[in-house]
């Protein structure tokens, strides 16, 4: 009985890494490899088939997360503002969540905010503070 459970359980984990970055969404690669886990392994394989899948798909969409860029009404808004640059250690990068300590200015009618940081114009997702565009 404990070789059975050992081998199904060993490939349960097996296939999970490969059946989770099928998936595009973490809950919807959990209940797959819980299920998947479930059909190889028992209860103890939908366990880790839900654990991996969840964790690898959560980790794959945000990799491969896509930045939409502002419209131009936002991008000419920002260009024209002219408020102090604030100096941070990171780097800016579009795609990464600007520093909590860098304050953020709204974009009015639309749904962004920006500010200056390191001397470049930066717009981002006020939700996420995701930077979805540099100006330099």
């Amino acid at each position: 009985m404990r070789v059975r459970f050992a081998i199904a359980l060993t490939a349960a984990v097996a296939m999970a890494p490969g059946v989770a970055l099928a998936g595009s969404y973490a809950a919807h690669d959990a209940a797959t490899d819980a299920a998947v886990g479930g059909a190889v392994a028992g209860p103890a394989g939908a366990a880790a088939g839900a654990v991996v899948g969840g964790t690898l798909g959560a980790a794959a969409d945000a990799a491969t997360a896509i930045v939409t860029p502002p419209p131009p009404p936002v991008v000419t808004y920002v260009q024209r503002e002219d408020i102090p640059s604030v100096a941070v250690q990171e780097e800016v990068v579009v795609g990464q969540p600007l520093p909590r300590t860098v304050v953020l200015h709204p974009v009015p009618k639309y749904h962004y905010e920006y500010a200056i940081v390191n001397h470049k114009r930066v717009i981002v997702n006020p939700k996420t503070r995701t930077v979805v565009k540099i100006i330099d």
